[in-house]
């Protein structure tokens, strides 16, 4: 077998054993990176030592470690706790209340599996209590997360930008990477809130309900927690005024923390989500021994073969989004697809390189209320309390497998039918 194939392969490989979450494939693929190139291909160690993210890892780390202090010491809690409140009781203003709080959540910095992560109890447990369908909490509260997943402070979108950088491609985060997620996620959550919701019952949709019977009136934030806000507020600033890097930046803040005391550096550190950083930076290390060796020219090669200029958004959602189903949209799925862009466009000769972008990272997360997902695993997790767990999980994996073609038609309307994004 010659040696592109034996790296594409190797991507396949990754792929698919991705799928168990106690397979860390970025370690394997760091590997295979190894064997592949350095024995099969000639690479030499140092390229393939320098093909480590070491820039991406940095600011992966700062930010999620500067946000794992916020969640520390209680203050991203105790803000859930106050917005809750701004519900006033209504049931029917809830599912948006959470789609709105994972959204900003995700946005600022922890992202969305943090935000499901911290949100998710707290939503499953609400959801019971005032008759609202687990399910459609679930959508909602995955799709506000999504939503706010691109955000350049938040790990996924420092994952986007970075992997665009890194074609050399031009791209306003906001209104290239952040607005395209946002507005798909958004679209398919309100359109199930207005199925899901009108065949709530009719006194369901007025119902009132105590606040305090489901979660404790929180108390004023203590000194340790306003720091931790106002670092908040300089972290965003900093970025968006000063456009400081934005890995440095949040290291020098939760360093600023610890040594105010506000927050358990340990607890922190146990927060950062190693495994899907290693991830992200173990198969861009194989993508680019793919590279040198063909098999990414391979790849892009067979996906042409389906695809042209008019169906090639669509044609990427569908695919990446049927993958993701059972596999990290953040940690291989963008790693793998994302670099394949500027080859594809030029095998099938046209394309819009913004709008194959997007399609990668639209296609890939709509499909994540999938309870194979990290993110329909969490909520399903902290319904199963409450509800019948087997149906849940067939309502989770129908509608998320089903995502794959909603995604894939938004983006061929939107983003290849339409044409002119």
């Amino acid at each position: 077998m010659t040696p592109d194939w034996v790296s594409l392969s190797a991507l396949l490989l990754i792929i698919f054993l991705s799928r168990w979450e106690q397979i860390n494939v970025g370690i394997l693929a760091i590997g295979l990176a190894w064997v592949i190139g350095f024995y099969g291909a000639g690479v030499d160690l140092a390229d393939i030592f320098g093909a480590f993210p070491l820039s991406l890892f940095l600011i992966l780390f700062g930010v999620t470690f500067f946000f794992g202090l916020a969640q520390a010491n209680g203050t991203l809690a105790k803000i859930i706790d106050f917005m809750i409140r701004l519900a006033r009781g209504r049931t029917f203003t809830l599912p948006i209340t959470f789609f709105c709080l994972a959204l900003v959540l995700a946005a600022i910095g922890p992202g969305n599996i943090g935000a499901v992560a911290l949100l998710a109890p707290l939503a499953m447990a609400i959801a019971v209590k005032t008759g609202i369908s687990p399910f459609f909490m679930t959508v909602m509260l995955i799709n506000g997360a999504n939503a706010g997943t691109f955000s350049p402070f938040s790990p996924t979108g420092i994952i986007a930008n970075g992997l665009i950088g890194k074609l050399g491609l031009e791209m306003d985060p906001w209104t290239k990477v952040f607005l395209p997620s946002l507005l798909a996620q958004s679209f398919i959550a309100f359109g199930c809130y207005a199925v899901l919701m009108t065949r709530m019952r009719r006194q369901q949709m007025a119902m009132h309900f105590n606040v305090d019977e489901i979660t404790k009136p929180p108390e004023p934030f203590d000194r340790h927690q306003a720091i931790t806000i106002l670092s908040i507020l300089f972290f965003i600033l900093g970025i968006i005024f000063l456009k400081f890097d934005i890995g440095f930046w949040a290291i020098t803040l939760a360093a600023g923390l610890m040594l105010f005391r506000a927050a358990d550096g340990k607890a922190a550190m146990a927060a950062v989500p190693w495994s899907i950083i290693m991830m992200v930076c173990g198969v861009s290390m194989l993508i680019n021994v793919m590279t040198k060796t063909g098999g990414l020219e391979l790849f892009t090669g067979l996906l042409a073969r389906i695809s042209n200029p008019a169906n090639v958004t669509g044609m990427l959602a569908l695919v990446t989004g049927i993958v993701s189903s059972y596999s990290s949209s953040s940690g291989v799925i963008m790693p793998a697809f994302i670099p394949i862009v500027p080859g594809l466009i030029e095998k099938i000769g046209g394309g819009n390189p913004v709008a194959l972008v997007a399609s990668i990272n639209v296609g890939s997360h709509v499909v994540d209320v999938s309870p194979l997902s990290t993110l329909g695993a969490l909520c399903l997790a902290q319904a199963a309390r409450y509800e019948n767990k087997t149906r849940l999980f067939r309502q989770l994996l129908v509608f998320g497998l089903s995502m794959s073609l909603v995604g894939a038609s938004i983006c061929y309307l939107f983003f290849g039918w339409f044409g002119r994004y």
